[in-house]
């Protein structure tokens, strides 16, 4: 029996990619880029840096350079993700991390495989991309999980805040200083604009379409509405949050229910792809017979095309909307 490793070698030369990318992004940007830091982003380059309004300009262009870079070849594909993952990488750094990848992915096939040039040449550009893609779907995913998570918990010490006597910008201020990345940071730039003169509500309101969060529409909606009509503040972000924790709980059940389905049909959609691997590492010339046919490669592509439909088939049924 012929055991091929060359499915274990493309396996692990995309694994790598993940980890160099995630690994060049915390020596450059060091370990305030975390989502898990205690100090925020923006408060650990104000204490490097005492100047206000550069790290209010550096945070702002750093939030809004990925969609407005989607003209860029190969990136509108991961600019919306790489937009609310807050990518500190610039889009054309982001471009030449996928090329920089991508020639290496090639020089380890070239060392571990025996494969043709094309097809080394086709599988390097898909681990290039599809790793920084990968790596940024990732990102964008637990920053918006952080993100809902803490949004509750913000608004209520927004109320305390309010209810004290704090005026509704200070209340952000204070948000900015206590809760964490990543909404200290969106909360400090927002009070920083503030303080520069630019309406709190309109601030709120291109947050919650850069992040396109419906929670965070409930609260600039809010907002805009008591700054137009009056009313008490407090009160009307009190019944915000209880809307959110609700809203949030109900996500949380609702994912619950749902988790034996995602599993179910990650199982039945990675399948095939881990028994092609499987076969092609215990037998390399199991396929050997049929390859030359004039069958197999419009069969290989029906049973693709049928892949590509079963997943997002899977994931249209277990996407429940909250």
């Amino acid at each position: 029996m012929q055991i091929s490793a060359a499915p274990l070698i493309y396996i692990m030369i995309f694994v790598a990619v993940v980890v160099l990318v995630e690994g060049l992004y915390l020596t450059v940007f060091g370990k305030s880029i975390s989502l898990n830091n205690r100090i925020s982003r923006r408060l650990t380059l104000l204490e490097k840096n005492g100047n206000r309004e550069q790290v209010l300009e550096q945070l702002r262009k750093e939030m809004s350079q990925h969609l407005n870079s989607k003209s860029i070849p190969l990136y509108s594909i991961l600019a919306k993700k790489a937009q609310r993952a807050n990518i500190a990488f610039s889009p054309r750094a982001l471009v030449g991390i996928m090329a920089g990848l991508s020639a290496f992915a090639f020089l380890a096939m070239t060392v571990g495989t025996s494969a043709e040039v094309a097809v080394r040449a086709i599988v390097s550009i898909g681990m290039g991309v599809g790793g920084v893609y990968f790596w940024v779907n990732n990102k964008a995913k637990k920053r918006m999980s952080l993100l809902e998570e803490q949004l509750p918990d913000a608004v209520e010490l927004m109320v305390r805040s309010l209810r004290v006597g704090h005026p509704f910008s200070s209340a952000i201020g204070i948000v900015a200083k206590e809760i964490p990345d990543p909404l200290g940071s969106e909360f400090g730039v927002i009070a920083d604009e503030a303080a520069y003169g630019r309406d709190v509500a309109e601030s709120l309101k291109a947050f919650a379409e850069r992040m396109d969060s419906q929670d965070l529409r409930f609260l600039a909606v809010a907002v805009s509405i008591q700054q137009t009509s009056g009313g008490n503040l407090a009160e009307i972000l009190e019944g915000l949050a209880k809307v959110i924790r609700a809203r949030f709980k109900l996500f949380r059940r609702v994912r619950a229910i749902t988790a034996e389905a995602k599993w179910s049909g990650m199982f039945l959609s990675a399948f095939p792809i881990l028994a092609l691997v499987m076969i092609n590492v215990i037998q390399p010339d199991y396929y050997d017979e049929v390859r030359e046919t004039a069958a197999f490669v419009p069969a290989a592509l029906v049973v693709f095309a049928f892949l590509i439909i079963n997943v997002i088939f899977m994931k249209v049924m277990v996407n429940i909307k909250v």
